[in-house]
């Protein structure tokens, strides 16, 4: 049976883990698929339905212009989930 699939999503997952420990920030699940949601809610979906589909896709997106645009909106989301982090955080007791 055929499985729709978002490249994009596969190609922002696996870019954010690294990118979110160079900038020392929290990597919970919650600021993980903050980041994500933010980055792949500014770029340009890549879904496919086959094998040869995928690999088409998979090839356009190691164009270079198409990494660095991955990089520059998952940076960009890095730095707002940083400022702005929903997870909950124990605040000391005074």
């Amino acid at each position: 049976m055929p499985v729709l699939q978002n490249l994009m999503e596969e190609t922002v997952l696996q870019a954010i883990e690294g990118l979110m420990n160079k900038e020392n920030m929290c990597t919970c699940e919650q600021c993980r698929l903050d980041v994500a949601a933010i980055a792949l809610n500014n770029l340009p979906s890549r879904y496919v339905v086959t094998p040869k589909g995928a690999s088409y896709a998979r090839a356009d997106l190691l164009e270079l212009q198409k990494y660095v645009d991955v990089i520059g909106a998952i940076t960009k989301a890095i730095k707002l989930v940083k400022e702005h982090p929903r997870h909950n955080i124990k605040k000391p007791a005074k």
